[in-house]
């Protein structure tokens, strides 16, 4: 993408009908460190990748509670995260507190485009630099939401966002006929494969990710540091060097077919500001 006249503002259009403001903003959530969620029938899993700016500094979180039954993670820019966490934590506690009953996780995650639409028609206003994965319970069931800085928002059996996210979208398209009646170990196990394909061959210990879980009798809880590493002993996920077999064979296909935006990812430095 390059600077053109037709975005100095976020309510330009291009004759090709474009917001390229818009566009950036997208393309902000594609330069964040990556994020994945997947649901079963009863809980939803989240993960992401922690990456610091230097040796010398500690990561930035990329996982928020909202409430006992919503969770967020976020790529992106980490301070728009927070800030639309902090909006979403504030909508379920009016609504607990009018209605005496937790907020229905898809009302919230529209309420949550609309806020994102809002500065997409504004032009004095950005749009949200980030991209945020929803997971929440409720009765309907669990549920996992994507938001998009567009104000668009789609719900997904398993989804990947930020840098390499392509190489855990392979492995979740491959894998996520099983998920809806996974149980929440397998979920887990599944999730921190995914978040492995990121890492490019960068060894997988519980330093360089974080994993929550919401489920059916499990309020959201983020999984300390020596639970998660223990799940990785147990699982035996390694990944210093290559993908398993079995994903290194299906990985030849779909890396052909994404080489353009894999290389594009992979020169890009993780957004962890």
């Amino acid at each position: 993408m390059f600077r053109n006249q037709y975005d100095t503002d976020v309510t330009t259009w291009s004759p090709a009908g474009r917001l390229f403001q818009v566009e950036y903003a997208m393309e902000a959530v594609k330069q964040g460190s990556a994020a994945i969620g997947l649901r079963s029938k009863t809980h939803v899993v989240l993960a992401c990748v922690n990456k610091a700016n230097s040796e010398l500094s500690s990561h930035q979180r990329k996982i928020f509670k909202v409430d006992d039954h919503i969770g967020v993670a976020i790529a992106g820019l980490t301070a728009d995260g927070r800030v639309l966490s902090r909006y979403m934590r504030s909508e379920c506690i009016n609504y607990g507190y009018t209605y005496e009953s937790p907020l229905p996780v898809g009302r919230l995650v529209v309420q949550l485009a609309d806020k994102a639409q809002v500065c997409t028609q504004r032009s004095w206003k950005r749009p949200y630099g980030v991209g945020l994965l929803v997971a929440g319970l409720d009765e309907s069931g669990a549920h996992l939401y994507y938001n998009c800085p567009s104000g668009n928002y789609f719900e997904y059996q398993a989804f990947a966002i930020g840098s390499r996210s392509q190489a855990a979208k392979t492995y979740l398209e491959r894998k996520f006929e099983n998920f809806t009646s996974s149980s929440r170990d397998d979920l887990i196990k599944d999730a921190l494969f995914a978040i492995r394909e990121t890492l490019q061959g960068e060894k997988l210990t519980s330093s360089v990710c974080t994993v929550s879980v919401v489920g059916v009798g499990e309020a959201f809880n983020i999984l300390d540091q020596k639970t998660v590493q223990s799940l990785i002993n147990e699982f035996e996920i390694s990944g210093e060097e290559a993908p398993a077999n079995e994903s290194a064979a299906e990985e030849t296909g779909g890396a052909a077919a994404d080489q353009g935006g894999a290389a594009a990812e992979e020169e890009a430095a993780p957004m962890d500001i």
